[in-house]
């Protein structure tokens, strides 16, 4: 039940959404985690590259069941949409993990990791071994994103948070296991740990959505004319599905890019850990997205404190990743925390301080989603990110056709105004939207 405009407060507002920010930050720490844990093993390059080239992989994997928590905090309102979108979810979730099982054939792997990529034959090795462990990745993630949607709608965001907590423990815990008593190389301890991860919360998760499913299951379905069949859930799902594929898509193709680069091994090596941190940043407004859809309102009677709120925290995580980016704070993070040599951390830093405008970007862009999301009109933002992909590598083959700088450097330019060029377009329809609907505070 979506708060009344009289009763929100930006106080409510902050209490609603910070405890998915700490979800979001929970799992944006398991990327700088395995990072260091990868760094102090052996061949630290190699199975930096090769996990940082799996879990690019396995982004793309899981890219159609992303927005699943989405469009389950959107239209799970009573039994029969429940039921319908539940069943599209394990279909969805079958379907992805059968793709991924088939890229995983040494013949197609082969064609894309060498021949497309262009990966040296030790990290393609590398990479494949470390993908296996990554098959049950994607139908956790959406399977516990769809209970997580369930969860946001009846404003129990804290249980989220709760079941990420189970998570990180679950990964932590596998990785140092694996780095002390195993054999495993790096990249294969990264990957594995977190499907550890993901599957004790998807299961912890669904145990913590059991009275919000109750609540779900015990209201009548909407009007003959508002329930969604399942050819509507797929159309209004396919341009969310293939907004994060599309988006997701762009980080392996960014690897054939570093590969090519001036500095490419290096490149390779310090993307992940740059990335890593980038997005503990980004996560809090990732986790913005479901608290607009939840909190707007029916006729975005809320609309302004949503706004306002998004305004602030936009700014904010881009201020908080500058001191890092432009202090000696850099070092510390890439040499000490992250494990990194001095000359990776040296070569590291000047991408980190482009990517620091990144947070407030993604604020921006998920705020213009939730908006369009909630309106129940999908298709601009999986236009924005073709938009956003095809301006990356644009700019990314321009930067190796024509201006020798560093793969990672380039790489963060082009990240940047890629984003910048979706958050341009998708403006205009969230004007219309809000035009439509807005009502004042």
């Amino acid at each position: 039940m979506k708060a009344e405009n009289k009763e929100l407060t930006y106080f409510k507002i902050f209490l609603f959404w910070l405890p998915l920010a700490a979800t979001w930050l929970m799992m944006a720490v398991e990327g700088p985690f395995l990072a260091a844990v990868i760094a102090r093993m052996a061949e630290e390059k190699l199975n930096l590259a090769a996990y940082g080239v799996a879990y690019a992989f396995g982004l793309v994997a899981e890219s159609p069941v992303i927005m699943l928590m989405s469009a389950s905090t959107a239209l799970c309102q009573d039994a029969l949409s429940y039921r319908r979108l539940r069943n599209f979810t394990l279909w969805l979730c079958l379907a992805v993990t059968l793709l991924l099982g088939l890229f995983l054939l040494p013949p197609v792997f082969s064609f894309f990791a060498e021949k497309l990529l262009g990966l040296s034959q030790d990290i393609a090795a590398h990479t494949h071994r470390a993908l296996v462990w990554l098959l049950p990745w994607a139908p956790a993630i959406g399977l516990r994103r769809f209970y997580q949607g369930i969860l946001i709608s009846a404003h129990k965001t804290r249980r989220v948070a709760l079941a990420t907590i189970f998570r990180l423990g679950g990964m932590a815990g596998t990785a140092l296991l694996l780095f002390y008593y195993s054999d495993f190389n790096g990249a294969e301890v990264g990957t594995l740990s977190l499907s550890i991860g993901v599957t004790a919360e998807a299961i912890f998760t669904r145990y913590l959505a059991s009275a919000a499913i109750d609540e779900t299951l015990q209201k009548k379905p909407a009007a003959e004319g508002k329930q969604m069949s399942y050819r509507q859930i797929w159309d209004y799902y396919l341009p969310l599905a293939l907004t994060p594929f599309i988006g997701l898509s762009i980080h392996p193709l960014v690897t054939f890019f570093l590969g090519k680069s001036r500095d490419a091994l290096d490149s390779l090596a310090v993307m992940p850990v740059i990335y890593g941190l980038t997005f503990v940043f980004r996560a809090l407004g990732l986790s913005y997205q479901e608290v607009v859809i939840a909190l707007i309102g029916e006729d975005k009677a809320n609309y302004r404190k949503a706004r306002n709120f998004a305004v602030c925290l936009g700014l904010s995580t881009s201020c908080a990743l500058s001191l890092i980016a432009f202090t000696p704070l850099a070092e510390l993070w890439f040499r000490d925390l992250s494990g990194l040599s001095q000359h990776l951390s040296d070569f590291a830093t000047p991408a980190l301080q482009i990517m620091a405008i990144f947070p407030a970007f993604t604020v921006l862009v998920c705020w213009q989603r939730a908006i369009l999301i909630d309106g129940r009109i999908t298709r601009p933002v999986s236009i924005a990110t073709a938009v956003e992909a095809s301006g990356i590598f644009s700019l990314l083959t321009l930067s190796m056709l024509y201006f020798p700088i560093p793969g990672a450097v380039a790489a963060s330019i082009a990240y940047a105004v890629g984003r910048l060029l979706a958050v341009l377009l998708l403006q205009k329809p969230v004007n219309r939207q809000v035009k439509v609907n807005f009502v004042q505070d």
